[in-house]
C-alpha cells in the first residue's frame, strides 16, 4: 500500500506528458505535510483534541517517510496541528523527492530525464499481496463522478487535496462545480472511525488556515 505523499504525487501527474500539474509551493508543501501526519493518525501513532497533536506511540513504523516525523514529533514538546504542518511543510521538497525515488523503485514510474511516466499502461499498481490495485486518479474520480462508495483512505485523499485547493488545479471550472456537492458528502463520511476522524479533520482545518494565511503573503 503507498503512503499518503506517494499518492498525491501520482494524483498531479500528467499523464499525457510525464510531467506534473502546476501547484503552488505553499499548496503542494502542506499538501505533503498534511500527508505525512495523516499516515502517522492512520498508524494511530498520533492524534488531536480540540488545541493539541497528541502523540499516542513513539515506536518507529520502519518507513523512512513517516519515521522522521513521528521522532520529531516524539522528542518535542506538545505543540498544535498547524506548527507540525508548517514544520513539516519545511522538509516537503525532500519528502516528494524520496517519494519520487520509491515510486520509481517500486516499479510504477519509469524516470526519463524530467519526465515520469507509467511503467503499467493499465494503470494498476504492481500486485501486493496477489492484488493490484486501481491508481489514485482513476480512484478519486470515479468517487467523485458516481455515489461509489470510498475507500476510507479515499477519503483521506480527498478531504487532503481539497483542504489544499489542490481539485482546481485538476479539474475544470465547470467540474469542479459539478463535484463539489459530492465532494462535501465525502467530507461528511465517518468510515474510519469517530476519533481518527476527528484528528483529521483538525489536521485539515489547520492546513486549510495555513493555506489562507499563505495565499495572503503572495
Amino acid at each position: 500500500m503507498l503512503r499518503f505523499a506517494e499518492e498525491i504525487i501520482l494524483l498531479l501527474l500528467r499523464d499525457e506528458d510525464g510531467t506534473f500539474v502546476h501547484v503552488p509551493n505553499w499548496s503542494m508543501d502542506r499538501a505533503i505535510a498534511g500527508a505525512v501526519l495523516m499516515d502517522l493518525a492512520m498508524e494511530n501513532r498520533i492524534d488531536t483534541d480540540l488545541e493539541n497533536l497528541i502523540l499516542v506511540d513513539s515506536t518507529p513504523i520502519g518507513d523512512t517517510l513517516l519515521d522522521p516525523t513521528l521522532a520529531e514529533i516524539a522528542s518535542d514538546e506538545t505543540r498544535d496541528p498547524r506548527y507540525w504542518v508548517e514544520h513539516v511543510a519545511q522538509r516537503a521538497p525532500e519528502i516528494r523527492e524520496e517519494a519520487l525515488t520509491r515510486l520509481v523503485d517500486g516499479g510504477i514510474l519509469e524516470r526519463q530525464d524530467d519526465r515520469f511516466l507509467w511503467v503499467f499502461r493499465s494503470r494498476r499498481y504492481p500486485m501486493v499481496d496477489g492484488k493490484a490495485e486501481r491508481e489514485v486518479k482513476l480512484r478519486i474520480m470515479g468517487i467523485l463522478f458516481s455515489e461509489e462508495i470510498p475507500d476510507p483512505r479515499d477519503v483521506v485523499i480527498i478531504c487532503l487535496v481539497d483542504a489544499c485547493r489542490i481539485f482546481r488545479e485538476l479539474l475544470s471550472k465547470r467540474e469542479l462545480e459539478q463535484v463539489t456537492p459530492r465532494i462535501e458528502q465525502v467530507r461528511k463520511l465517518d468510515l474510519i472511525g469517530q476519533a481518527m476522524a476527528q484528528a483529521i479533520r483538525d489536521i485539515e482545518v489547520w492546513i486549510t488556515t495555513a493555506q489562507i494565511e499563505g495565499r495572503m503573503l503572495y
